[in-house]
Order: C-alpha cells, then sequence, then structure tokens
C-alpha cells in the first residue's frame, strides 16, 4: 500500500504540474513512512517541499495555493498532529467555496496516517474520523486495499472539492496483485467485499481485514456474512448499505475509534430510520472504547478484533433464536 501512495503521487505530480506535496520531512526523507520518497529528488524542492513544525501554517499555505490555481497534497505526518490546523480546517478549507459561491474551489488533498495498531504512543494513533466527516464541506475516504490507496488518491488530488485522505498506518505494508490501470470506484461509492445474507458488517480502513477474517470464521458456524467497506465516508453511499441491510436485516458496524458519538452511531442511525422494516435486530456496534488512546503494550486490548466482531454476531443470533422462541410459544 505505501508503494501504490507513492506511485500515486508521483503518477499525479508528472500529468499535472499544478500538484505540489509538501509537509514535514516530506522531501529528503520522504516522509516518517515514505510514502513520498524519491519524490523531491524528481520534482525538485519547489513541488515537494519541507515545512516547519507549523501544522496552521501548513494547511494556511495550502489554502492560499489553491486560491491562485495549484493543487496542493499536504501531509499531516501522523493523525493528532492535525489537531493545531483545525481552525484552517474548519473555517476556510471547508467552507471557502461555499463562501465564495463557487467561484473559489479548494482543490486540496490532506493525506492523514491515522489509527493504531503500530505501537505509537500518544498524538501517533488517533482515529480522528469523527471530527472531519461532522465538517460540512469535506470529502472523507479511507482505502483498505492496495487498490483503493492508488485510486483513491488520484481521485482525491483531481477532486475540486477539499478531500481529507485517511491512511491506515497498520495497512502501509499490506501487499497484494495490483496494476495502477485497474479500474477502482469513484469518491462516494462502497464496495461489497463479501456477500452474504445473514449478516452485514459495515466498515473502513484497518477494520476491512478484521471484518473479512471475522466473516471466514463465522461461516464455519453456518452465519453466511457480508462485508461492505465503506472507501467513502462522506459521501456516504446509502444505496449500497441499505440493499444489503434489507437482504439480510441484520447489520454491525466496525470502526477503530471511540463508539461514542462516531461515525458509527451516523450510520447505525441512518440504517434504523432507513431500513427499520427490514430489520430483524438492532444494529450493533463494534468500536474502540471510550478512552483516551492506550499505551503501545495496551492497545490490542481497545482496538477491535475478530473475537468483538464475532461476539456481536452471537448476540444477533441470539435475538433471532429468542424471537423464533417466542413465537413457537406464542403459537
Amino acid at each position: 500500500m505505501a508503494r501504490a501512495l507513492n506511485t500515486a503521487l508521483r503518477d499525479a505530480m508528472r500529468a499535472d504540474p499544478t500538484v505540489h506535496v509538501f509537509g514535514e520531512d516530506v522531501g529528503q526523507l520522504g516522509g516518517v513512512f515514505r510514502i513520498t520518497d524519491g519524490l523531491a529528488a524528481e520534482f525538485g524542492e519547489d513541488r515537494c517541499a519541507d515545512t516547519p513544525l507549523a501544522e496552521a501554517g501548513i494547511l494556511g499555505t495550502a489554502v492560499g495555493m489553491a486560491m491562485y490555481g495549484l493543487r496542493p497534497v499536504v501531509e499531516m505526518q501522523f493523525d493528532a498532529f492535525a489537531y493545531p490546523a483545525f481552525e484552517q480546517l474548519v473555517d476556510h478549507v471547508a467552507k471557502m467555496r461555499n463562501r465564495t459561491r463557487g467561484n473559489l474551489p479548494m482543490p486540496i488533498t490532506i493525506r492523514v496516517p491515522y489509527g493504531g495498531g503500530i505501537g505509537g504512543v500518544e498524538h501517533h494513533s488517533d482515529s480522528s474520523e469523527a471530527y472531519y466527516v461532522h465538517t460540512p464541506g469535506l470529502h472523507v475516504v479511507s482505502s483498505a486495499t492496495v487498490a483503493d490507496a492508488y485510486g483513491l488518491l488520484r481521485q482525491s488530488i483531481a477532486s475540486d472539492d477539499p478531500v481529507i485522505f485517511l491512511e491506515p498506518k497498520r495497512l502501509y505494508w499490506t501487499r497484494e496483485d495490483w496494476a495502477p490501470q485497474a479500474p477502482v470506484e469513484p469518491i462516494g461509492r462502497a464496495v461489497v467485499r463479501r456477500s452474504g445474507t445473514s449478516v452485514v458488517l459495515v466498515t473502513y480502513g484497518q477494520t476491512v481485514p478484521v471484518c473479512m477474517e471475522a466473516a471466514a470464521l463465522a461461516q464455519a458456524d453456518g452465519r453466511d456474512v457480508s462485508v461492505i467497506d465503506l472507501r467513502s465516508l462522506v459521501p456516504f453511499d446509502e444505496e449500497t448499505v441499505y440493499a444489503a441491510v434489507r437482504r439480510a436485516g441484520r447489520a454491525v458496524v466496525v470502526h477503530e475509534a471511540s463508539g461514542f458519538a462516531g461515525v458509527g452511531a451516523e450510520i447505525a442511525a441512518r440504517i434504523s430510520e432507513n431500513c427499520f422494516h427490514h430489520l430483524e435486530a438492532p444494529v450493533l456496534r463494534v468500536t474502540g472504547f471510550d478512552v483516551p488512546y492506550p499505551p503501545p503494550m495496551l492497545e490490542r486490548h481497545h482496538l477491535p478484533g475478530t473475537d468483538r466482531v464475532l461476539d456481536a454476531i452471537e448476540r444477533l443470533q441470539w435475538a433471532d433464536d429468542i424471537e423464533r422462541a417466542w413465537h413457537a410459544v406464542s403459537a
């Protein structure tokens, strides 16, 4: 995945001279995760530039560049490092196109390595997507596969709307066969990674592999589990999600971020409102705990794993068993 992201940046810079990459240590070092490796050598420091450690200044500069017709791609070195730039993001990046009645688009891509699972310390392992999806004017995407890492990043850079591009750090080293020319679904479209008829797991980013493993394990117990990779949190693909839930009648939303007021709460609410007459049980959520991100030695307890996902699937099955027993007694 890291190589696919690097290739996407290189191809975008070759295709469009208005694409500029900058952030902390992205130039000579090639980024902490080496996602920008080799770009400064190929395109020069004027198009792949290191910046001071000042996130608000980085994003404010990107706003000015976008207003003058450039397409900046900003790297926030770690998820929580982006918080000092939040005022720029909410007040300017997200609102400028609306404020100018469409006359000033904001073709800014903000790359955010996010999430845990790599043994990072505080400020290096946040899942901050709920802050972004709550801000109108932003597109928010997250790749879970190598193909999506390349395709979604190319689409993000080409977009005239600002895109928060969330890169799951623990998937950087995943490998799969892939060709850059392979088509991927556009921003705003979810993908059914596994089809099933008994339960739907709705997820994105680093928890997609977790859900795929849980679905495979559940099959041994006779559970036919579907896995939907949202890919895009904003825009949200209601059509794909609702169609799958209406077929199965049961849904579990899985994400790594804390549960309270998280993205999963919004998804569960939308499913409940729009699929109510098709649901056989309440929509469940499997999330991180509502605590500050724990130290590295404890993060395995915080991150949703296959056991917690399987437990949620079993809880839905218990509800179904109870309903059948109730009908049998009533009859």
